[in-house]
Formats: structure tokens, C-alpha cells, sequence
């Protein structure tokens, strides 16, 4: 099958999609989009987080058909060129960033978070980013850097 879809702004085709493949799959491998992680395959850890016509969805629970004709921004859209969105240079400014493999799904989470709450409590924070697993830290510097990026 042909899907037809916008990513990033931009018009994208991919061709010979199986029916079973995901969002994930198809911008990761057919579109060379690495940016989201390909983890749990279950929507559990919000690794693969992209938003899906402006709402955040774990790209890795949506089939690739499901995207025809409809637009996906994933955490590469975030930026603008080569300059970081607020939500990413914060995450580098407070080293938030260790094996990086959630660091796609918390970016897109918190800039999600921040376009519907400038100002959000920790509480807000810590609700928004629930369906995030990380690994690696304690959450304590991602934390730090949502409220960096808010006050941005």
C-alpha cells in the first residue's frame, strides 16, 4: 500500500507499506527519521511520541495506514533549522539527556505540556510526563528542564 502523508510540514510518500507496520516503522525506516525510539512496541514508555494531527500519540500503537493523508510532527519538527526548540535546548542546558533513548518522547510530552500550560506546577510536570519511562535518571534534571524551558 501507498501512504501519503505530511511530516514535519512536508509532503512524504512511502510506497509498499505492509499492512501491519507502524507510524514508528515507517518514519524511522522509510522516511529516515530516527528521532523517535522504537522500545516497548506497547505505547507503554512514550518513546516514540510524535503529534499526530497536533495531539501526542506513541507512533508505535498507530498502523502506518492510519497516517494517510494526515500530518505528523515528530521531535526533528521541533526544531527550527538548525536552531533547538525552546523544549530541546533546555533538555541539552540542563542535562537532561543521558542514553537519550526517551529523551524524543519527553521533549515532544513537555513541549505539548508547555503549548497548553505556559506555567505549569511540578504537579502539571510530573502529570504530563507520566507516560514517559527513563531509565537512566532519577527525573530530577528533566524536571529542571521543563520548568527551564517554560520561563523561556
Amino acid at each position: 500500500m501507498r501512504v501519503n502523508v505530511t511530516v514535519n510540514g512536508e509532503a512524504r510518500q512511502a510506497d509498499d507499506v505492509w499492512e501491519g507496520e507502524s507510524l514508528l516503522y515507517l518514519l524511522r525506516e522509510r522516511l529516515g527519521l530516527p528521532g523517535s525510539k522504537n522500545a516497548c512496541e506497547q505505547g507503554e514508555c512514550g518513546s516514540c511520541t510524535v503529534y499526530l494531527d497536533g495531539v501526542p500519540a506513541c507512533s508505535c500503537l498507530v498502523a502506518a495506514g492510519q497516517a494517510e493523508g494526515r500530518d505528523v510532527r515528530t521531535v526533528e519538527g521541533l526544531a527550527d533549522g538548525d536552531r533547538l526548540d525552546r523544549v530541546q535546548q533546555s533538555f541539552v542546558d540542563a542535562g537532561a539527556v543521558q542514553c537519550g533513548f526517551c529523551t524524543p518522547g519527553l521533549v515532544v510530552a513537555a513541549h505539548d505540556l508547555l503549548a497548553r500550560v505556559p506555567g505549569p506546577s511540578d504537579e502539571e510536570i510530573r502529570e504530563a510526563l507520566a507516560g514517559n519511562l527513563c531509565r537512566c535518571t532519577g527525573y530530577e534534571k528533566i524536571l529542571d528542564a521543563v520548568r527551564m524551558a517554560s520561563t523561556r
